[in-house]
């Protein structure tokens, strides 16, 4: 498996890479091709070459077979060959459905060209003939396929994923749902994925993003993308930069961030000490920890650097709001009616302020009896962190529809409260009540334990409380803890407080992403998912 840190590293291009549907790709085409005259040879031709550049990079030798549609994805496939061709390759074109004799595309090269319908479903010679490929491309569907493939498409497709040899897939592997990830029928598992303009949405999404493989988005020529050409957009390292606070020379602690956690029932002040510690780390100048007083000590003890202030005291709790530019609120919180007083004080002293509300604090919401979301959003700038748990008892909805439509079901939610929404997940991604979304680029299973959310909810209320945005505070917090994780190259054996330890290093980055492939019109590059 190659993957982006095998070889040399080298920064990616674009800080804003776009995450498109396939109906939202055709339009951007179509907006490209009839409004701004873009010709599209020039597109297909960009595509392809940059596709063959890629792939000669990273299998620089042996067979490469095409399986080719009648598609605008065949049409890139053919261009590849012809690259590859003219490079001294060994090439083969299997069409898949009727396309036309002697493409054009292939500018006179006598490229060997078969057709599906010459094995006749025999799955033996079919076998046969992909067994003398040492990369295969998949260039049979593109995003716009619904419902099913094809009974010829599927000969195909079944017959890539028999293959020894990897699969190297334009665009999106065939199959995979454009927009959603999901999978009607067979689909393409592939090695490599590239993409051209812009990561397709259901290429980020599971079930989809496990069969992409590494995913490598690349320029073909297309008009400027700005922040609303689609809903949606990835959480790429530059983008990350340009948004990270920056300290005035002249400041002090109050200045760069007084914030206040309020987290961490009697006697489970893991929790508090979690997110206290993440938001120490991310920067914030100036801490005050709420918890009921028998979490005093041990909180004095663990993070020292932190005020306490005791939950129970209304006039203390009203006193730390005013002093605080943010609040987080919910990590170990609990469910009882102490919390849920607690929960109503920070709504009536809090208003105006940025907030986080997580974990317990989103239970205490959805059960009722006190503030709703929409009163929340309306009075504060907010930020909500759910896992699929808690947005299925905030949403009424289940867990399985949550899944199958992730950016929708979060946006939904933001424009309903006003809030920002991060739906925790792989990916996880961020949703603004403007019902745009951003997908998280950098999570995998490795986080996948308890306490980094705790962790998660100190990190971004750290950024609320330096001047972040709602929704540029959930982005910034996903990335950085998923850096700073990656960084610690510990794997399943990764912990909460490596996340939190790892934090400085995730700051210093410099936005440039890392990648083997020495392309300037190379635009991000991801690994597989795991």
């Amino acid at each position: 498996m190659i993957t982006s840190s095998d070889l040399q590293i080298r920064p990616f291009g674009r800080a804003l890479v776009g995450a498109p549907s396939g109906a939202e790709s055709a339009e951007f085409d179509r907006f490209a091709i009839d409004d701004l005259g873009v010709p599209q040879p020039t597109l297909m031709e960009n595509a392809g070459r940059s596709a063959a550049q890629v792939l000669q990079a990273l299998y620089p030798g042996g067979q490469v077979t095409a399986l080719v549609g009648t598609g605008n994805n065949g049409g890139d496939g053919l261009v590849l060959l012809r690259n590859l061709a003219a490079w001294g390759r060994r090439v083969t074109a299997i069409i898949v459905g009727d396309r036309g004799e002697n493409d054009e595309l292939l500018h006179g090269w006598g490229i060997r060209t078969l057709r599906d319908s010459d094995f006749a479903g025999d799955v033996t010679r079919f076998d046969g003939e992909l067994a003398t490929a040492d990369v295969i491309v998949d260039g049979v569907l593109g995003t716009g396929i619904t419902g099913p493939p094809r009974e010829r498409q599927a000969f195909a497709i079944t017959g890539m994923n028999r293959a020894e040899a990897p699969v190297f897939a334009l665009d999106i592997p065939s199959g995979v749902d454009g927009e959603s990830g999901a999978l009607t029928g067979d689909a393409v598992v592939a090695e490599v994925t590239v993409a051209f303009g812009g990561a397709k949405l259901g290429t980020l999404l599971h079930p989809g993003r496990r069969l992409v493989g590494r995913l490598v988005v690349v320029e073909i020529g297309f008009p400027p993308v700005q922040e609303e050409t689609f809903p949606g957009s990835l959480i790429t390292p530059g983008w990350v930069s340009r948004r990270l606070p920056r300290r005035d020379p002249d400041t002090h602690k109050n200045a760069v961030g007084a914030l206040l956690l309020v987290a961490g029932r009697s006697g489970m002040a893991g929790a508090a000490i979690l997110a206290a510690r993440a938001a120490l780390r991310t920067g914030v100048g100036f801490l005050r920890v709420a918890s009921p007083p028998e979490n005093r000590s041990i909180l004095q003890e663990a993070v020292p650097e932190a005020v306490y202030v005791d939950s129970s005291d209304g006039g203390a709790m009203r006193e730390a709001v005013e002093a605080s530019r943010a609040l987080g609120v919910g990590p170990g919180l609990g469910t009882d009616d102490g919390a849920r007083r607690i929960l109503v004080e920070l709504f009536e002293s809090g208003s105006g302020k940025p907030l986080l509300l997580d974990a317990d604090a989103l239970n205490l919401v959805a059960a009722g009896g006190g503030p709703s979301l929409a009163d929340f959003g309306e009075t504060m700038e907010v930020v909500l962190t759910p896992h699929p748990g808690e947005m299925a008892r905030l949403t009424g909805k289940s867990a399985k529809e949550i899944t199958a439509q992730r950016p929708r079901v979060a946006a939904a939610l933001a424009v309903e409260t006003g809030c920002s929404v991060l739906l925790k997940g792989l990916p996880s991604l961020v949703t603004t009540p403007a019902s745009r979304f951003y997908v998280d680029t950098v999570g995998n299973s490795d986080l996948a334990a308890a306490g980094m959310g705790d962790v998660l909810s100190g990190v971004i209320s750290a950024f609320l409380a330096q001047g972040s945005p709602p929704h540029e505070a959930a982005c910034l917090g996903l990335h950085t803890s998923g850096r700073a994780a990656a960084r610690t190259g510990l794997g399943v054996s990764l912990t909460p407080e490596d996340v939190v330890d790892a934090m400085p290093g995730a700051l210093r980055e410099n936005g440039d992403g890392d990648s083997d492939l020495d392309f300037p019109f190379l635009l991000f590059d991801q690994d597989p998912a795991r």
